[in-house]
This record gives structure tokens, sequence and C-alpha cells, in this order.
């Protein structure tokens, strides 16, 4: 009886473990994705041609095909059940595990030795999806060879590496970024697929959905001066091609652990949830393939389809991720998730509800690693201004206070982009300061040893407004050039079709500045301006203060005057060299105000361009502006730039009194300049004209105010809680601040504003 007891629960045993045994395919090629595009081919006929050319593809791989194409294979065999091509990814597989190691020799050199990188985590995941596959078709003495012979090549070393103990020997402070989740996601991938024959790889696939939270939480540290992986609002420093990267690889694995487990409960990622808003605030719509913002080691026509798509497979979805993946065409770039690839062939939700615009905010700022986007709208071909002033460190390059402008459809003042690692050119050019639109102090940018040691002193921005057609945002880049620099500001004043940048600049030395400009198209200069024309794109720059460019060719009759210097430096491609340029200030000085107005033309041809007057008075220097029936007036107060410890810097200029860092004041033509309804107030706690208040407040605040229609509109920035008061106005009928409606509190003729 004991004997036929201990048969029954050895076979209850042996059943319950048969029971767990994972069906194959189940990984990201799952049957219930090949049926859902099966029913799609028979009523969309780009759906059909796309799989019709993806089996083209496969079929000319039949005969010499490699790992590399078993993507191609896997799907057209689960699309077809035609057995030639899992007997050929059969032969690939048992080819592949002859390898003595899939470790690269220069890894395996390394003290101590690195046996998985990322050309290994690739042939990991093209592994996991051929295994995936073909696994019914296999018997089970070659399900084993095959599994036992992906674990000692890439299993082992991945996991091994990169999660699991008593090997591992990579941190997320050291590595994690891109190659930590690419390394181990992928490592991960594989163990799901051989835990049937490999049973330890359940456990350390389920280690790494536990701890996958960990890489996206990451907080940075001190010691090394690594910065958080995760911006609050979604975005990820890493430059958006390794962004893309390494968060497409974090949710191939989830996502094929949830097809395995479907119903269990996972680990919470928050960051998920803001992470396809981000990838669409960094993007440029327009005609033509979508552009991107390239700061850092990436490009232009990169784009994050990939990591939405899968978003999207993971049930995070709104339309505006439908609204990008319709922007996203065929030469994107290499590793897109196009419909007539296999990944995106199954992951290409249906955009036919995909919105003409996207429902976001036009201004977005990422504060906790340095880069705001404004653009004019989400129409193709609009205007954007991308600024970028964070942290120096791997791909993110020395570039604090450095500036993108998208105008007409192209980048008509660029990044230099990057090129190949290996290549000179990367480290001493596209890397470092002279790539980008800044401003150099004899000759120098930010050190060059924070391309391996990273900035200790990291760069920010601040108080990002948008007012529709005024928008704001300041950039603090003194940490990365310290060695140099005591103040490193830039202001970005956006007003109509004009940007205003000023830079506020001390040195610890007396010496020579210069401005870095790198166009987008043909440059020319036009006497006191720099004219950059892209087809139907046009701007002008136009620097103002400390001095103008000299008028003519012949710079010794300008003596004071910023003289130009066309430099040469390779294109991005490295095929050949192109000209950017730099305006240089002849005196020797250690403190400067730089006032450059960048003019947004409509088109090239166009002559009725803003006319600009240089003013100064006590203390103050500025501009006044015509534009279009308009009058600006502009005014930067030179005692609030950080000279005065204890004093606050009262200026007087033209009837206003303020202690405004700089001030904007907008009316129509032949009005009073009292009477504006437009007001642009940076770092200022009042604003008076003879005894009346236009606003108040105990703290410096930044201010954009108008008026419209007795309606009062309010964007504030500067401090968490404000008691301010707006004056010289009737009681307005509504009033809205930060784009939030609030009651009106209107007394002795001011409305109060408190929260």
């Amino acid at each position: 009886m004991k004997r036929i007891v201990l048969s029954f629960l050895m076979l209850l045993c042996m059943a319950t473990i048969y029971a767990q045994k994972v069906k194959h395919p189940s990984l990201l090629y799952t049957p219930e994705r090949i049926q859902s595009v099966k029913n799609r081919i028979a009523r969309e006929p780009e759906v059909a041609e796309c799989w019709k050319q993806i089996k083209e593809t496969a079929d000319k791989k039949l005969q010499n095909g490699g790992l590399n194409d078993v993507e191609y294979l896997s799907l057209t065999y689960l699309m077809t059940g035609e057995k030639k091509y899992s007997d050929r990814i059969k032969k690939i597989l048992l080819d592949v595990i002859q390898a003595k190691t899939w470790g690269s020799a220069e890894m395996l050199a390394r003290i101590p030795v690195w046996t998985a990188d990322l050309g290994l985590s690739h042939k990991a995941h093209l592994s996991a999806i051929a295994y995936d596959a073909i696994y019914n078709d296999l018997s089970t003495s070659e399900r084993k060879e095959i599994a036992l012979g992906l674990k000692r090549l890439a299993l082992d070393p991945s996991l091994g590496d990169w999660l699991l103990e008593p090997t591992r020997i990579h941190a997320l402070n050291s590595m994690g970024h891109n190659w930590w989740t690419s390394c181990v996601c992928m490592g991960g991938l594989l163990a799901l697929s051989l835990q049937n024959e490999i049973p330890e790889a359940k456990e350390g696939a389920r280690f790494l959905n536990e701890a996958l939270p960990e890489w996206f939480s990451f907080a940075g540290d001190v010691l090394q001066q690594k910065p958080k992986s995760f911006d609050d609002a979604g975005g990820m420093y890493e430059s958006l091609n390794y962004a893309n990267f390494g968060i497409q690889e974090a949710l191939k694995f989830r996502l094929a652990w949830m097809n395995m487990n479907p119903g269990e409960r996972q680990p919470e990622i928050p960051e998920l949830e803001k992470i396809s808003d981000y990838f669409m605030h960094v993007c440029y719509p327009r005609t033509g393939i979508l552009y991107n913002l390239n700061f850092g080691d990436s490009h232009k026509n990169v784009s994050a389809e990939s990591s939405l798509m899968l978003l999207y497979a993971l049930g995070i979805r709104n339309d505006n991720m439908l609204w990008y993946m319709n922007q996203v065409g065929q030469g994107q770039h290499r590793d897109g998730y196009f419909m007539n690839r296999p990944m995106g062939f199954l992951y290409t939700p249906n955009l036919s509800k995909a919105p003409e615009v996207p429902e976001l905010k036009k201004s977005q700022l990422f504060s906790d690693f340095g880069w705001a986007t404004m653009r004019t709208s989400w129409e193709k071909d609009a205007t954007m201004l991308a600024v970028k002033s964070g942290h120096t460190w791997n791909h993110s390059h020395a570039d604090a206070n450095s500036f993108i402008l998208f105008h007409k459809g192209v980048d008509i003042l660029k990044d230099a982009g990057n090129c190949w690692y290996p290549n000179p050119n990367y480290r001493n050019y596209f890397f470092q300061s002279q790539a980008h639109n800044v401003v150099l102090f004899n000759g120098k940018g930010q050190s060059r040893e924070q391309q391996y040691h990273g900035s200790t002193l990291r760069g920010y921005l601040h108080h990002l407004l948008d007012g529709d057609n005024v928008k704001y945002v300041l950039a603090d880049g003194t940490g990365p050039y310290s060695d140099q620099f005591s103040r490193n500001f830039r202001h970005f004043l956006w007003i109509d079709n004009v940007i205003y940048m000023v830079d506020d600049l001390k040195t610890h030395d007396i010496g020579h500045f210069e401005w870095l400009w790198h166009p987008g198209g043909e440059a020319k200069k036009q006497g006191i301006d720099l004219d950059i024309t892209n087809g139907n794109s046009s701007i002008v720059v136009r620097p103002l203060y400390p001095r103008l460019l000299a008028k003519s060719d012949f710079v010794h009759d300008y003596p004071e005057d910023l003289y130009w210097e066309v430099v040469e430096a390779p294109t991005e491609d490295l095929k050949g060299t192109e000209n950017y340029y730099s305006f240089h200030l002849p005196a020797k000085v250690d403190r400067v105000k730089g006032l450059t107005a960048i003019i947004l033309k409509d088109t090239p041809g166009e002559k009725e361009l803003p006319q600009m007057e240089r003013r100064e008075g006590k203390d103050w220097i500025g501009l006044r502006i015509r534009n279009k029936g308009k009058v600006t007036d502009l005014y930067i107060n030179q005692l609030a730039d950080g000279r005065l410890m204890h004093s606050n810097s009262w200026i007087e200029a033209d009837g206003w009194f303020t202690d405004a860092y700089m001030f904007a004041v907008t009316y129509e033509e032949d009005a009073d300049p009292a009477d504006s309804n437009d007001l642009f107030v940076c770092y200022g706690s009042a604003l008076r004209r003879g005894t009346t208040s236009y606003f108040a407040s105990l703290s410096k605040l930044f201010i954009i105010q108008k008026k419209e229609n007795r309606k009062l509109k309010l964007w504030i920035e500067g401090q968490p809680k404000v008691h301010a008061t707006f004056g010289n106005m009737k009681r307005p009928s509504a009033l809205e601040v930060n784009k939030k409606a609030m009651p009106v509190i209107y007394e002795r003729a001011v409305v109060k504003v408190k929260y």
C-alpha cells in the first residue's frame, strides 16, 4: 500500500511539473498576435503588402540565412506553418551553439572580464525568438542540446555578469544606462524561452522581473556624479537614441513575462506612464520623416515608436501615441518598428484613429536632466526651440546652455551631431563644446575631462513660462563651466517672431568671449546680420550687445565690434566638412551681457522685419522693437547680475521703477506704454510707474501678464508660495493663473493672487 501511495505522489508531482511547462511560442510572437495580423491582412491592403515583403525577405534567407535573419524566418514560419522555415532556423541554432564564446575580444580582455556585452545581448534576443518559434518542431534531444548551448554562450554570461550572485560584476551606478537593460533583459528573454529545459532559468527571469523597477527609479549618486535615470516629467538623460533603446529592451522583457504569466500581478513601474509624453515633447513633426532632438549621441532621424508600441501592448495607451506612431515612416532609422519588419508588423496598432495633432501642451521642461522644448504649435513644420543645460557624461555631450532651433521643417540652427565613437573626431569635436551653440572663453568650453568623469557641477534649466506668443526659460551652465566662469546664464525670451537670447557672463580672469553658431543651411553675413536659409526656412541672427557684428569685411575699421570667423569642421557622416561661425568680442573683459536677436522669417524673401533700436540708460541696456503695429520695450537691469550683495537692484528706466533683472512692455504704436496690456517680468519683486504699482511681490518672480477682453491671464514662476498684486486695471471679469481659473480678488484697484 505504501508503495502505491508513493507511486501516486510521484505521478502527481510529475503531472504538476508537466502542467507548469511553458507552452511555446509565448514570448513576443504569440498565437494571439499572429491571429490578429492574419485578420488584418484580410481587410487591410497595407498590412497585406507588408506581410508580402516580410515573406519575400524570409524566402531569400532560406538557403544562407544566419542568426540575424531569424526574426523574419520565425515570423514567416508561425504565419504559414511551413516546415522549411523551421528547418532553416533549427540549422542556424545548431550551428551557432558550436561557437567557443559569444563574448567580444575587447570585453574579454577587461579586468574583471566582461563576458556579456551589447553584441551578445542581441544574439540572446534573436536566439530566444528563434527557440520559442520552433520549439514544437524540435525533438527532446534537440531542445536540450540547443538550450544547453545557449545557456553556456548567452544565458550564463548575461545574467551572471549583470544580475545574479555570486558572479555579478556590474552595478546600476556603474552601468545603469542602456547597457544594463539590454544585457539583463535580453538575457531574461532567453531565460524565459529556455525555462522548460533549464529550470534555474525561470528563477533568474523572476528575479529580473522583480528587480526591473530599480532601473527605472535609480536616483543617481553623489560619489561618482551619476544622474538619476528618469526625470519626474518622464524623460531620460541618456539622449533620445539610447533612452529609446534602453526602454525598448526593458519593455520587451516585461511584455514577454506578462505573455508567459497572464493575470499575474506585476511589480509597479510608475515611470512607464510618463514615457510616451517625453518622446512626443522631444519630437518635431514636419513634412517628411519625423525629426527628434539630437542632443548628445543621437540623430535627428531617430525615433521612439518601438517603445511606444510596446507600451501600447502593455496597456498604457492614449491617442497621442497613435499620432506619434503615425508620424514615423520608412527610412526613419535602422532599428525602426516598421510594418514591413517583424516586430512592427505584429505590434503596430490600427492607426486609422490617430488624431491630426496631439493634445499636448506646447512647452515642456525636464528639470531633472535639463532639457526644455517650446513650440508655436503641433502642426507640421512649425517652430520649435529646444534648450539643454544638464549633466555631461557618457552619451551626454559638453553642451550646457546649448540649443537647437527648428523652423519651417528643418533644424535651421543645429547641433553638429555625433559620429562613430572610435573615430578621433568624436572625442575631439562632436562631444566637445565647439560642436554646439554655446559661448567659449579664450577658445575653451567645458573641460574635456567631463567626457569621462562627468561634470561634478551640472547645469540646470529653470522657470519655463509659455504665454502663447511670449515664452521664456532660463539656462544655468555655470557648473559645467565653473573652472572658467562664475556666472554663465542664458535667458531665452521668445516674443512673437523673435527669440531674444541674453547671455549673462562673468569669468574668473580677463579674456576673450566668442559665440558659436552652427547653421543648418546656407549662411551669409549681410551687414550686421547673419542670414541662414534652408529651403523655405530662413532666420536672421543679429547680435546687439555687447557690440554689433562689424558692418563690413573691413574689420579693422570697426575695431570694437564683433568680428567673425568661419570654422571648418567634419560633417556628421564624416564624408566631408561644413562650416560654423564664431563671433569674437575683441575687448578683453571678465563680465559681459550678450543680447542676440534671432528673427524668424515667414519666407526667405521677407523684407518687413522687426526694427530694433539699441537703447541705454543709467544702469540698464535695452531695445525698442517695432513690429507689425506693436512696440516692445525690453530692459535689462545691469545691477541685477549678482554684483550687489545685500542691496536690492533698483533702477529707473523711461519712467519705470523696478528691481527686476529684465522686463518687457508691449503696447500699440502711438499708445502710452503705461497702458500696456502685456508685461513680462524676469526675476522682479515690483514694477511701478509713478505712484501706480503694476506688480508687487515680496519674492522676486518670473511673470507673463496678458489682459484680453477684461480677462486677466498670468503665468507665474519662481516660488512655491506666492502673494502678489497686479495693478493699473479695472476689475477683470475672470482670472487665470498658469492656465487654471482662480477667483478674482480685487481690492483698492489691484488684483490679488495668493497660493
